[in-house]
Order: structure tokens, then C-alpha cells, then sequence
């Protein structure tokens, strides 16, 4: 039986040559993406900036509903097919999109080398990336063996495949799938297909590719228990993220925990952040996470 770790955990994402959390505050984080900077909304940013004097190549205003809504205000040039940035091996192209990022989630770094950290030494892993979006974790897993790559937006699933060929990984062994997660996981169940991984990112709300309806409080419960049919004792890990909801990290260990419950290993969860370049150090919230190892 896994056993569940109470105590929160910090995954600390600490920038890289193509991005800094620069300084943060009064609802806003100033950050460095490659020659570009960008000025976007963080509630959770409720201290006060270090500097006063933030110039940046465009800022996102967002619109008066907390659920979306908003525009880019630029005062500088920015191209708008997207510019390339890379972690590691991993070259992407990162663009502003009409929902406030930039077609990736640098905090997602410490989770990435997590991931490897947990598949290394296992020789042509089988690893499951659901709500895979422009397939930056789907490359840096695909060091490790064949990834199937999920996500209901076709412009995303492209955005992947030409991720890959940017990188030079567009030959190595990808499914890239365009499906409704739910339904997808639901039909691997049945074919009996199992994995040595799962990430999973699932949005608040969303819609699959023919109109299925995804709200996290209603629909996760069912596909994590449907994930946890595709583990075995022999797995290494099942990684989830949860972002904008207010809900604790405990709450989704919980539902690992009971999902996982004839699995050996560990459970997991606390926070991502980001850490702040000089100036202390502060960090940053961004998500919650649980985790499974084993």
C-alpha cells in the first residue's frame, strides 16, 4: 500500500539560460524569456516588487472576470509567430497566446528532472503524458523510451510536432495523439496497456475535440483511478499538477492515495515554484502537485 506523506513538499524551478522570474509583486511577475520580457498577472505575488522600474517588451492586461479574458499591451517589438528558446536538449518555440503564457510553463522544469530522476536506469520506459500541450515534457521524456502524447487541441498537438523537429527529436518513437484524455485513458484500460509513467496537467475547464466537457472537481477523480489501472508495482511514478482552483495539495494526495492504494511506493504533494533572481531569492507560487513514486 502506498504510504501518504503529510508533510508539503517545494518543487523549486531556478530559472536557466532562457528564463528568470525576474521580480514580482502587487499582483504582477516580471520575467525573461530568451531577449524578451513580459509583465503578467500572479495573484499570488502579494508582497511588494524589489524595483519599481520594470521595462518590458509587452504586458498582459487581464479582463475584469477572475476567468480568463484579457490582451497583450505591447511597447516593443515581439514576433508574433513565436521566437525559440530550449531547457536542455529541448528546443521549443514560445509565442504570446490570448491566455496570458507564453506556450509553455517554465515552472514545470523541476518536474521534468524529477521524472528522469525516476526513470533513469530503466531501459525503454513507457511513459503516458496527458494534456501533453506543445510537448516540452514529452521531449524530455522521450530520453528515456517511447511517450504517447495526448491533448484534445490539434494546434497544440502540431505545435508539439514541430517542437520535435526543432529539437531534432521528430524521429524518435512519439504517439501524438489528438483525443479527450478521459476518453483515451478509458480505452487503454480496456486494451490492458500499461506504463512506467503518467503526467497529467489537466485545465479547470475544458472541452475535448468533440465537445466532451471537462471540469476538474467533477471529472478528475475518474480518470486518476482510470490511471492507476495503467500502473503496476514495477511503475516508477504518476505526477499530477493542478493550477488555478482553490484546492489544497492535500486534497488531490488523497485522491492518489485512494486511487493508488494496492500500489507499494510513496505519495507525495505540496507546491511548484519559481524562485526569484537575486534579490533574496523569494518564491514563487504557481501550482499544487501529487505525486507517486516507487
Amino acid at each position: 500500500m502506498a504510504d501518504l506523506d503529510l508533510q508539503p513538499k517545494l518543487m523549486v524551478g531556478e530559472g536557466w539560460a532562457d528564463f528568470a522570474l525576474l521580480d514580482s509583486g502587487h499582483g504582477r511577475k516580471l520575467e525573461q524569456y530568451g531577449p524578451h520580457r513580459f509583465i503578467r498577472p500572479e495573484p499570488q505575488a502579494m508582497w511588494t516588487p524589489r524595483t519599481s522600474d520594470w521595462s518590458a517588451d509587452a504586458e498582459f492586461v487581464p479582463g475584469s472576470d477572475e476567468d480568463g479574458g484579457g490582451r497583450w499591451q505591447f511597447d516593443r517589438p515581439v514576433p508574433r509567430e513565436g521566437w525559440e528558446l530550449g531547457w536542455n536538449d529541448v528546443r521549443f518555440t514560445a509565442s504570446c497566446t490570448p491566455f496570458r503564457h507564453l506556450g509553455f510553463f517554465p515552472d514545470m522544469a523541476p518536474v521534468w528532472d524529477w521524472m528522469g530522476e525516476r526513470l533513469a536506469g530503466k531501459p525503454d520506459a513507457q511513459t503516458l503524458n496527458l494534456f501533453g500541450y506543445t510537448g516540452v515534457g514529452t521531449l524530455a521524456l522521450s530520453d528515456y523510451g517511447p511517450v504517447t502524447h495526448v491533448d484534445a487541441s490539434k494546434k497544440s498537438v502540431a505545435q508539439a510536432r514541430a517542437n520535435a523537429q526543432l529539437s531534432g527529436m521528430a524521429e524518435r518513437p512519439v504517439r501524438w495523439i489528438i483525443d479527450d484524455a478521459a476518453k483515451f485513458t478509458a480505452r487503454e484500460v480496456r486494451r490492458g496497456r500499461r506504463y512506467d509513467g503518467i503526467i497529467l496537467d489537466p485545465p479547470k475547464f475544458g472541452r475535448g475535440p468533440d465537445g466532451e466537457v471537462w471540469r476538474l472537481e467533477e471529472s478528475l477523480p475518474g480518470l486518476i483511478a482510470d490511471c492507476a489501472q495503467l500502473l503496476d508495482a514495477d511503475s516508477r511514478f504518476l505526477f499530477l499538477t493542478v493550477y488555478a482552483v482553490r484546492m489544497s495539495s492535500l486534497a488531490i494526495a488523497g485522491l492518489l492515495a485512494e486511487a493508488l492504494k494496492d500500489l507499494p511506493g510513496t505519495i507525495e504533494h505540496g507546491d511548484l515554484c519559481i524562485r526569484e533572481q537575486g534579490g533574496g531569492g523569494r518564491h514563487l507560487p504557481t501550482a499544487i502537485f501529487a505525486r507517486w513514486k516507487s
